[in-house]
C-alpha cells in the first residue's frame, strides 16, 4: 500500500462486508456464544465484543480521537444473542457516517496501528471486518456463501500490509497455505495465520 492512489474507495465496501457480517452475527444461537473461534484469544461472545467496540472506536477517527475510544465499552459480558445484531447495527452505522466525507480519505489519520491516509486506514478496518467475518462463520457452522468481492480487496490489503512472514511485532500469526480451490475469505484467513482447516463444535450439525 504504498500509492493511495491505487487503492478504490473502501467505503462501500466496508458498508457491504459490515453488513454481511450483520447477517451472521443474527444468525448466532446463544448456546454458542461460548463457542471458541479460529482466533484463539476470542471465544464467540468475545469476539462479538470485540466487533462492536473496534468499530466504534474506529468511528472516532475522523474526530481526531486517534481511535482509542476511551469511553467505548468493550460489550463483552451480559449481553443476550438477540441484542449483539443491534449493536453491531449502530457500531457500523456510527463508522459508514463518520467516514462519509472525501476530504478524510486522503488525509492522515491516527489509528492504533499507526499513521496513514484514511482509505488506507480503512481498507484496514474492511480486512478486519472480513477476517473476522469467516472467524465467525467457522465458530457457528454457517455454510452460506461470503461475499467474494469483498474478500478479493481485504485478501489484496492484507497482501500489501503483511509480509508472510517474519510477524514477530505484529498480531498475526505467519501466513499459512490455503487448500486448493479455498474460497477467498479462507485464502484471506491463511494470511492472517489462521489454520484454514479450523472447524467449530457445530460444524458437523449444519
Amino acid at each position: 500500500m504504498n500509492s493511495t492512489p491505487e487503492i478504490p474507495d473502501p467505503r462501500p465496501l466496508y458498508a457491504r462486508a459490515s453488513a454481511q457480517l450483520v447477517t451472521l452475527i443474527a444468525a448466532v444461537r446463544p448456546e454458542q456464544l461460548d463457542n471458541p473461534t479460529p482466533c484463539a484469544e476470542y471465544d464467540v461472545r468475545d469476539l462479538l465484543g470485540h466487533l462492536v467496540s473496534a468499530a466504534r472506536r474506529i468511528a472516532t477517527v475522523p474526530e481526531g480521537s486517534e481511535g482509542k475510544g476511551p469511553d467505548v465499552p468493550e460489550w463483552t459480558a451480559d449481553v443476550a444473542a438477540e441484542q449483539w445484531p443491534e449493536l453491531y447495527e449502530d457500531s457500523r452505522k456510527q463508522m459508514i457516517s463518520a467516514w462519509e466525507g472525501d476530504e478524510v480519505m486522503d488525509s492522515v489519520v491516527t489509528v492504533p496501528w499507526g499513521r496513514m491516509p484514511g482509505r488506507i486506514a480503512l481498507a484496514g478496518s474492511v480486512m478486519e471486518t472480513v477476517g473476522h467475518t469467516w472467524d465467525l462463520a467457522r465458530a457457528i457452522g454457517w455454510t452460506g456463501e461470503l461475499d467474494e468481492e469483498v474478500a478479493r480487496f481485504a485478501l489484496g490489503t492484507a497482501r500489501q500490509a503483511l509480509p508472510a512472514n517474519d510477524r514477530e511485532q505484529l498480531p498475526f500469526a505467519e501466513a499459512r497455505q490455503a487448500p486448493e480451490g479455498a474460497d477467498t475469505s479462507t485464502q484471506l484467513a491463511a494470511w492472517l495465520g489462521r489454520d484454514p482447516q479450523w472447524q467449530g463444535p457445530d460444524a458437523a450439525q449444519q
